[in-house]
């Protein structure tokens, strides 16, 4: 894939992990009152309905090839349908913080599977970086630390959701976010869609209603927050860096988020926070420089070579040496 400068994608970036932080807290907030599939479909329902509307007001058309709604139902699956319902279950147990923790494990999952479908080939510092976001994770989470039951159960249903976050980046990056047919908020809305339909089908098969009336306002407040925020917006963000980034640099939009939950979780929640977490997230953000290439370890021969012996033609010795971002 071509090198896109960072100025072109780096401030959407932000704002999806902005948005993406604090959709723990909106999880939180209705958890107290819904059932974890009341909340994935009402999320993915509004989501869907945000983006029918900016593609209406864009004037584009959903796509017509039937492989590539093939490919949403397959993506749906792993990028929306399971991961934002065991989301929901863990945040039963664990507090928005944590389960924000968890999701920065996505990179790590990303990785693995893009190395097995060959979508992009990470370099040593890529590997170096995310290597060292998991172990800012692991202190920020103070792994150290015994957990009962239900926490250990609501931190293995989080984690089951990154690994889901990393097949589904993976899948996207390969046959979905590759394509220059069709624009980002075009993909996204057939995606949406798509997951829309799965867990409207799945919710009615476990006899769960779809909506509760019953449910108080800040809960509903706070659906419309993660569904049109959180899965609507962020979505269209997300297929939009992927597209100009590469599927590795966005996974690692995750590492921020605990930054951003801690936040809202803290100041609004009134969840605790201990030393670890301000600490793993420091080594959490030097992880992100590292795989973007803006920290290195050690030094490049390759790159001081050239520069040191008096070649004819040196200019022919340098072009191997420019990092290319992906």
């Amino acid at each position: 894939m071509k090198s896109t400068p960072m100025g072109r994608w780096l401030p959407a970036f932000l704002l999806l992990a902005l948005i993406w932080g604090n959709s723990f807290f909106f999880i939180k907030v209705a958890v107290g009152a819904l059932h974890p599939l009341q909340i994935s479909f009402g999320r993915m329902a509004i989501g869907a309905a945000t983006l029918l509307a900016a593609l209406a007001v864009s004037r584009k058309a959903l796509p017509r090839d039937p492989r590539l709604w093939g490919h949403f139902q397959v993506a749906s699956v792993v990028l929306t349908t399971l991961p934002f319902t065991l989301f929901a279950y863990g945040e039963q147990y664990v507090s928005s913080v944590v389960a924000a923790i968890w999701n920065a494990t996505t990179p790590l999952c990303t990785l693995a599977f893009t190395l097995l479908l060959r979508t992009e080939k990470p370099n040593a510092g890529r590997v170096a970086g995310l290597g060292l976001g998991f172990a800012g994770v692991m202190v920020v989470l103070g792994v150290w630390q015994p957990m009962d039951g239900g926490q250990l159960g609501g931190s293995l249903a989080c984690f089951g959701a990154a690994l889901c976050y990393g097949i589904g980046g993976s899948y996207l990056g390969r046959f979905v976010t590759g394509r220059r047919t069709e624009a980002p908020v075009v993909l996204a809305t057939g995606q949406l869609m798509s997951g829309t339909l799965q867990l409207a089908v799945i919710t009615a098969l476990a006899g769960v209603p779809l909506v509760d009336l019953s449910a108080p306002p800040a809960v509903w407040w706070s659906m419309l927050g993660l569904g049109g925020l959180g899965t609507g917006v962020a979505y269209l963000l997300l297929y939009g860096v992927q597209a100009r980034a590469g599927v590795t640099t966005t996974s690692t939009v995750t590492y921020l988020l605990p930054v951003f939950a801690v936040v809202s979780g803290v100041l609004v929640l009134g969840e605790g926070l201990t030393w670890n977490q301000p600490v793993g997230a420091v080594v959490i953000l030097l992880a992100i420089a590292m795989t973007q290439g803006m920290v290195r370890l050690g030094r490049t021969p390759a790159a001081v070579a050239p520069r040191t012996e008096p070649e004819p033609e040196p200019e022919l010795e340098l072009e191997p040496t420019i990092p290319s971002r992906t």
